[in-house]
């Protein structure tokens, strides 16, 4: 059986997209040492993500920026981001595990799906902690980019989270066009 893990990198910070990542290995392949990707050093995250990209069947990530999540919020971008995982994914999926309590596909789509949600599944289901892995190195690189063109925000470090330092550069000189406006209207 064909097991797909899919979660997101990103839902919280001020700045930079949402990203979402499906992979798919066989239920029963495992790789040593993969958990939730918050629980491993960058430098593991990325020894690990290699791994998981030579060794999965397929995966697929999706890229949802701060002008979608301003304009349906961040759930919805969510939501889209694994839809449209599901949709680019060119294999049959037996089963589809996704990290979280709420998802929700239109009856075409729900019928195609064989779907599970798992709180707290990036911790303890292989296949949604080698999706968190893929999801949060993925938007690491992109804020680490971004960081290039925003040296003082920081991205490098805080990856568009709201740390102290984050907030007070967004109040001193005011927001990028990578920041979600939504998110960032209580700081201004």
């Amino acid at each position: 059986m064909l097991v797909c893990g899919i979660d997101e990198a990103g839902r919280g910070p001020l700045a930079g997209p949402v990203v979402v990542a499906a992979v798919v290995f066989p239920h029963e392949f495992r790789i040593n040492g993969v958990k939730d990707s918050k629980k491993l050093s960058p430098r593991k995250r990325d020894y690990y993500y290699n791994l998981i990209i030579q060794n999965c069947i397929s995966y697929q990530i999706q890229v949802i920026n701060n002008d979608v999540i301003d304009k349906i919020n961040i759930l919805k971008s969510t939501m889209l981001g694994i839809k449209r995982c599901l949709k680019q994914l060119k294999i049959k999926k037996e089963l589809v595990l996704i990290d979280g309590n709420y998802f929700v596909l239109n009856n075409n789509l729900h019928k195609k799906y064989n779907y599970r949600l798992i709180v707290k599944g990036d911790d303890k289901v292989f296949h949604i902690s080698a999706a968190s892995v893929i999801a949060k190195v993925t938007r690491d690189r992109i804020m680490e980019f971004m960081d290039s063109l925003y040296p003082e925000y920081n991205f490098i470090k805080n990856k568009g989270y709201p740390t102290r330092k984050h907030i007070e550069t967004v109040k001193k000189i005011g927001i990028t066009g990578i920041h979600r406006k939504t998110f960032c209207e209580k700081y201004l």
